[in-house]
Formats: structure tokens, C-alpha cells, sequence
């Protein structure tokens, strides 16, 4: 909203579209801001490139366009020029060059904390290029910038078996065999086994798990259509097949008591995943989840800054933060001290809980210095 104000500034006659998720999921607050000319909901390939051919000739055009859903085919690759032609690897375990890929768009579940805002953006079905296409811009990227590690960034990759039995012959039959990883569910590792192996065979590295919760009643509640003994299940199929676990779970959920976060602490420990990516929950609108809180008043949310998912600040009413931010610590402590210095985790409000767990003592009070340093540096 301040970029805007700024080019209105310089001058009136730049015009203003706005598109993505928070247009689309929070119309009204957009559209109250009379400076912006056109607001895009949904996918905006087609119709933002429509628009600026009606601008050009003059055309009537709406303010508030619903976007038309592209053939996912029909795309072009991503310009990855423009940065360079790869990324930084999220975890140290995957070589740079590292890359990223989305084959689809959409989700089939119904999680609370998520749906219906998926739906919202995507459609209720999930679209997938094919696979030829995918292995086409894979040909890209390893003839252009030699990539030796991948992320395919899709909700759930894993619910399409037939796509994957697909992507698996072919990527090998390609010639490829850098590591991947990818997003999956318990409950489709428990049932496939044999898709689990063909998957490492072909180059599977990592499975992201969204285990959420390690109480069963939390997981109804959340609606994630999961039990927590196919969490345990699926973790132990990940070993035995060499496959490493990036684990995603929340605390802090609503309803959620201490005896139930423990039992999310528990199960973390034991499955001793690769890599923790614990969050707080956060009350994101278009989530039925979202609607929950505000109908029962307990957002705390206050500024748009703190949709951001991450352990440091509190979200909901009815947590005690102070039990909340030792049991996520604790969760990430197993066998070995698993300490990573993630982004998610370094923030400079959870020093806050570093000071007070050491006392203010003057040894502590170096050991938070060092710590600010290390932050800002990483």
C-alpha cells in the first residue's frame, strides 16, 4: 500500500493492478483503497495480459477481474534468468546449483487451517503439467545452469500416483539423477509402499511430512484426514528406505491443551526427523480455521507482519506462549543436540526467551550478543 502511494505520487496516471493471494482471499480490504485501478483474483497469466492489451486500445474494462486458468502446458518456462538461474538450497544436505519447480496447482484436502482459500485461488481439482513437459524444463535447467539438486514445490505431489509412476520412468530414462525432494502426507506413504521405493530409486531424497499434530483429536480437529499412527508409520518407512524427513507441525493450535502439544513433542522425538519446521499457528484468512478464531474472538494478529507463520510472537488468545516456546525447543532436541540455525527460527523476539532462560546473568548477556551477531550474519 505504500509502493502505491508512492507512484501515485509521482504520477496519477501509472496504473495500479494488484493480483495473488491476499486479493483474492481478502477482496474488501483491497478494494478500499480507491488507488488502485484493477484488482485480479485467482491465476492471472491470461487475463493480466488481456487487460493490457484492453489498456492499450482503449477498451472498458472492470475494476475487479476474475482470472481465467491457464493450460498449465501452454505456460512458458520460468524466466530464471533474472536471478541468476538457480536459488540457494533451503537445507545444507542438497549441492547448489539448486532449482526449484512447480508441476501443479491446487490441493484435494480439506485441512482447516488451510482450505478454502486453496479452492479459492486454484479450483477444487488440482491441474498438473505433464510429465513431458516437466522433463522439458528439467532438459533446461541441467543444459543451462548444470542443476544438481531440486525442490518440486506442489502442495501434495504424492496424491497423483499415476503422474509419478510416470515422472519416475522418465526421469531416469532422461539420464537424470540429481536429488529431489518433495511435499507428501503420511497416509499416502502408509498405503503406497511401492511408490515410496520406485520414488527413491528414481532419485527421492526427502520427503516434506505434514504431521501437524502428534494427538489424534487434534488432527480431527484440523480435519488433515491423518492418524498419528500413520505418522509414526510413515516415519518409519522413510528409514527404511533411506529417505530423509523435513517434519512440518504446529503448535498453539485452538483447543489444543499442554497435554496434547507434549504429545506433538513426543512424537518429534522419536521419529528424530532430518529437519524440524515447527511453527506457531496463525489464523490465515480464507482458512476455516481463520473464521473459527474470529467468530470465537481469539486473533491476536494485529498487523499484516504477523500472518507470517513463524515461532515469536503470539497469535491466538488461550496459549501460554512461555510453555509454548520451551516445548517447541524441546521437540527439536533428540538424541544428539539437533540445533539448526534456521530462518524460521531466528528471529530476534525469540531472544526474548533465550534472556530469560539464562537469568540475565552476565555470562548470559555475552551469549545473547554473539547470538544477534550470529543472526544477522546467517
Amino acid at each position: 500500500m505504500r509502493c502505491i502511494d508512492i507512484i501515485k505520487k509521482v504520477n496519477p496516471e501509472i496504473k495500479i493492478v494488484v493480483g495473488g493471494p491476499h486479493p483474492s482471499l481478502m477482496l474488501d480490504e483491497v478494494a478500499s483503497n480507491s488507488k488502485i485501478d484493477y484488482i485480479m483474483l485467482g491465476e492471472g497469466e491470461i487475463s493480466f495480459t488481456n487487460l493490457l492489451k484492453n489498456i492499450q486500445e482503449g477498451k472498458n474494462r472492470k475494476r475487479i477481474i476474475q482470472g481465467i486458468k491457464p493450460e498449465l502446458d501452454k505456460l512458458p518456462f520460468i524466466d530464471r534468468e533474472l536471478y541468476e538461474g538457480f536459488e540457494k538450497p533451503c537445507i545444507e544436505d542438497f549441492p547448489s546449483p539448486f532449482s526449484t519447480i512447480i508441476a501443479g496447482r491446487g490441493c484435494i484436502y480439506n485441512c482447516s487451517f488451510c482450505q478454502p482459500s486453496e479452492k479459492i485461488l486454484f479450483g477444487k481439482k488440482v491441474r498438473r503439467r505433464s510429465v513431458d513437459n516437466v522433463v522439458e524444463e528439467l532438459k533446461i535447467l541441467k543444459k543451462r545452469y548444470g542443476f544438481k539438486s531440486f525442490l518440486i514445490h506442489d502442495d501434495c505431489l504424492t496424491e497423483d500416483k499415476k503422474w509419478i509412476n510416470e515422472f519416475c520412468e522418465k526421469y531416469k530414462n532422461n539420464g537424470f539423477n540429481q536429488p529431489f525432494y518433495c511435499q507428501t502426507r503420511a497416509d499416502i506413504i502408509c498405503k503406497n509402499e511401492n511408490l515410496v521405493k520406485q520414488m527413491r530409486d528414481s532419485g527421492l531424497a526427502m520427503f516434506i511430512i505434514g504431521f501437524e499434530s502428534g494427538n489424534q483429536r487434534i488432527l480431527n480437529f484440523l480435519r488433515k484426514g491423518t492418524t498419528v499412527e500413520q505418522n509414526y508409520k510413515a516415519a518409519e518407512m522413510c528409514k527404511k528406505y533411506g529417505i530423509k524427513i523435513w517434519a512440518n507441525y504446529m503448535m498453539g493450535i485452538p483447543t489444543e491443551t499442554k497435554k496434547e502439544m507434549m504429545d506433538t513433542v513426543r512424537m518429534i522425538k522419536k521419529i528424530k526427523p532430518a529437519h524440524c519446521s515447527p511453527a506457531y499457528y496463525t489464523p490465515h484468512p480464507g482458512s476455516d480455521l481463520y473464521t473459527y478464531c474470529i467468530e470465537n474472538n481469539l486473533s491476536l494478529i494485529a498487523n499484516h507482519d504477523s500472518y507470517r507463520r513463524n515461532p515469536g510472537e503470539a497469535k491466538i488468545k488461550g496459549v501460554d506462549y512461555k510453555f509454548l516456546n520451551q516445548a517447541l525447543l524441546d521437540s527439536m532436541h533428540y538424541g544428539k543436540v539437533n540445533i539448526r540455525l534456521s530462518r524460521i527460527f531466528l528471529e530476534n523476539k525469540q531472544l526474548m526467551f533465550w534472556k530469560e532462560r539464562i537469568k540475565k546473568t552476565f555470562l548470559g548477556k555475552i551469549l545473547v550478543g554473539w547470538i544477534k551477531k550470529i543472526i544477522k550474519y546467517v
